[in-house]
């Protein structure tokens, strides 16, 4: 199509050694050995060489189409150029294949000063830190953005020597957003998976709240059986498991004693959180569930109370709550809720607790770190093998990613579909399952 163009500017007036020309720069972009650049140089050279040679005004005018046909039809090329993660010219494909694993994960910013990782938008900060964008005008213009590759994370290879790539795929809606809108939420997430489909990936991960749209993930799957989707529920809920026990043992050897301790379980409607209190319930004086549906808190409580009589361990007093002000009576606080912003704030907790915060975003705000004695220990942090890069910052710590996000990476290693995370239950078996393959594979829980 290119080369027709130029023949036919060279019919419209243009000097045959000026055609050349543009082929020349075409060459000489294609160095860079991005193919796309190379493209794009053609009608840049066409349309800059029109507006300095004297040539017929609909020439000129099919020239300066053509590049901003060419712009258009590459702008995700440009944006890839941009971050670092456009594929060269001789680099292998970002394909599956016997040694190269293919995943996709879906993030989303959790402040709008996250939109300006990107390249792509790096541009509007200033627009938007002086006030001449509103804020909420970002919001509304990234509900009209589809999803989008914004990064990519290399490095990871398995103790087998496979290596694993995981694209970032991000449709820009806030917390917020993602849950007060979830049709359009879904849709997004759907999109995406549809994307990474596109990509040549196995697998895509729903990552933060992208996780709880769609029934957990269950709608967009239906949506897209091309491609597996996963919440990263039974991973999560793996490294939760594995880490209470250290958590557990470093508060007793503080001089503290368990059985005499209280103990409070924030969001605990929700599976992860459910499986810390069935966890700990034995092993504390007293335990306090706080969530937002008090009629299924009971239920659990009671079938809480009655696994442990039969199996013959000790029944704490348990005590159900909407409140999350009854939690300032804990010793020890675990928290994994969906809130999109903090729920526990220093009004909340009593001066030496420990808060086990599994939230993404962070349940636990910043100031409550101030509080004499008081300890927060983030959750469900896994260190993927080899040496992880990446160009976003996921908030995790250098060369560490959620759970959610190993256990994409996981599943797409392991070929195992059938273990997917999707819905609200999460099997014992499956949990299980992935802790083990991320010993074998080499993925380590950051304590």
């Amino acid at each position: 199509m290119l080369l027709g163009a130029v023949l036919g500017l060279h019919i419209s007036g243009l000097p045959y050694l000026h055609t050349l020309a543009v082929l020349l720069l075409g060459a000489l972009a294609l160095l860079t050995r991005y193919v796309s650049l190379a493209v794009l140089a053609l009608p840049l050279g066409l349309a800059i060489l029109t507006v300095v040679l004297p040539v017929e005004a609909w020439a000129r005018f099919a020239a300066w189409g053509l590049l901003a046909v060419a712009l258009w039809r590459h702008k995700e090329n440009i944006a890839r150029m941009l971050e670092g993660i456009e594929p060269r010219l001789g680099e292998p494909p970002p394909l599956p294949s016997r040694k190269q694993v293919v995943c996709a994960f879906m993030i989303h910013p959790l402040t709008v000063e996250d939109f300006f990782q990107s390249p792509r938008f790096r541009w509007a900060r200033s627009l938007i830190t002086r006030g001449i964008v509103p804020r909420a005008w970002v919001e509304r213009l990234s509900e009209l953005f589809r999803p989008m590759k914004v990064g990519e994370l290399r490095g990871v290879r398995t103790v087998d020597g496979r290596e694993i790539r995981c694209y970032l795929i991000s449709a820009p809606l806030l917390p917020h957003q993602i849950t007060s809108k979830p049709e359009l939420a879904t849709l997004r997430a759907i999109q995406g998976a549809r994307l990474a489909r596109e990509l040549g990936c196995t697998v895509v991960g729903l990552g933060a709240f992208w996780s709880v749209v769609g029934e957990k993930g269950r709608l967009v799957q239906e949506a897209v059986p091309e491609i597996e989707v996963t919440n990263g529920g039974a991973y999560t809920a793996g490294t939760v498991k594995a880490a209470i026990p250290g958590i557990l043992a470093h508060f007793e050897s503080s001089g503290r004693s368990l059985r005499e301790a209280t103990a409070a379980v924030v969001g605990a409607n929700g599976v992860v959180a459910f499986g810390i209190a069935r966890q700990i319930a034995p092993l504390v004086g007293r335990l306090i569930l706080v969530g937002r549906n008090l009629e299924r808190l009971e239920k659990s409580a009671a079938t809480l109370r009655q696994n442990l009589e039969r199996k013959g361990q000790p029944v704490p007093d348990i005590v159900t709550t909407l409140e999350i002000a009854a939690i300032r009576e804990a010793d020890l606080i675990f928290s994994a809720t969906s809130d999109p912003r903090p729920v526990i704030f220093p009004e909340h907790v009593k001066p030496g607790a420990w808060i086990y915060d599994e939230g993404v975003p962070p349940d636990v705000d910043e100031s409550v770190k101030k509080l004499p004695g008081v300890r927060v220990i983030p959750g469900g942090v896994v260190r993927p093998p080899g040496n992880m890069t990446g160009n976003l910052d996921l908030h995790f710590g250098e060369g560490a990613v959620p759970a959610c996000l190993a256990e994409t990476m996981i599943l797409a290693a392991e070929g195992a579909y059938e273990r997917k995370s999707l819905g609200g239950e999460t099997k014992s078996e499956n949990i299980q399952f992935f802790v083990e393959r991320a010993e074998a594979l080499g993925f380590r829980v950051v304590d």
